[in-house]
């Protein structure tokens, strides 16, 4: 019954974890392989989904918030690209409250196609019906 369990909170954390990958700007419309061995490394590791999903949008808000001038910036191939967010994050963690200054400045700046959650990511879909 426990291991039941934790597959699927393995499974919850995978959904949940590439689903807000996969709707930042410049990242992939499919997760690959290395991307799941990492989100799988981050969920062995108890990262917390909330700290991922800081990572991914300071790691999206230093992209997109570069200078126009500044030369453009190839595409996110991988999840890998924010490992080192990940850790900055895990040694200097973000105050409370500071996900949602994140997900306004994002907003702020126009990454429109950013389908952020409101509330609860971690009740995202599990795979089971």
């Amino acid at each position: 019954m426990i291991e039941e369990n934790s597959q699927k909170d393995c499974d919850e954390y995978l959904a949940a974890v590439l689903e807000l990958y996969l709707e930042l700007p410049e990242t992939p419309s499919r997760a690959g392989w290395h991307d799941r061995e990492r989100v799988s490394e981050l969920h062995r590791r108890r990262v917390p989904l909330t700290l991922v999903e800081s990572a991914f949008l300071l790691g999206s808000l230093r992209r997109l918030g570069r200078p126009p001038e500044s030369p453009r910036l190839s595409p996110i191939r991988s999840l890998a690209y924010f490992m080192p967010v990940v850790e900055e994050l895990l040694a200097n963690p973000f105050p409370d409250g500071y996900l949602e200054y994140l997900r306004y400045k994002i907003r702020k700046l126009g990454a429109d196609q950013i389908k952020l959650p409101r509330t609860g990511t971690c009740s995202k879909k599990s795979g089971s019906s």
